[in-house]
C-alpha cells in the first residue's frame, strides 16, 4: 500500500490531535494536501487519531460542490482510483496559507477547495 503521508507529517497530525483534544478552539493549519489527479477530489488534513493511526480529520472535497469538515481513513484513501486509474497523491508543493476553519469557510463559499 502506498504511503500517503511522511513520518514528519504523521507526527504533526498526531500533535494537532493532542492539541485539539486539550483546546476546542485549536484551529491548526493543514499539514498535508491529498488529491486525485484525475477525479477532482481534495483532502486538507490537520489531525490524526492516535488510537488507530489511520483516521484523519480535515476538509474533504469530493468534487461535488459541497466540501465539508470530517473524518477519513488514510487506508481508504490509499485504495481510491480515479477514472484513469490514478491513485490519490500527496501534493509535494503544498504550503498552507490559512487555518483549517478559514479554508473551510472559503471552500463552502466557492464550492471547492482553492489553492
Amino acid at each position: 500500500m502506498k504511503t500517503l503521508i511522511t513520518n514528519e507529517q504523521r507526527a504533526q497530525l498526531l500533535a494537532n490531535w493532542a492539541a485539539s483534544s486539550l483546546d476546542e478552539n485549536h484551529d491548526p493549519m493543514p499539514v498535508v494536501k491529498l488529491f486525485t489527479p484525475d477525479a477532482g477530489a481534495t483532502w486538507l488534513l490537520t489531525e490524526l487519531k492516535p488510537e488507530d493511526g489511520d483516521t484523519a480529520f480535515g476538509l474533504c472535497d469530493l468534487g461535488f460542490g459541497t466540501p465539508e469538515l470530517g473524518y477519513v481513513r488514510l487506508s481508504d484513501l490509499a485504495t481510491i482510483r480515479g477514472p484513469m486509474r490514478l491513485p490519490v497523491e500527496r501534493d509535494l508543493h503544498f504550503v498552507p496559507k490559512r487555518t483549517l476553519s478559514e479554508y473551510a469557510r472559503l471552500a463552502r463559499a466557492d464550492g471547492s477547495i482553492k489553492d
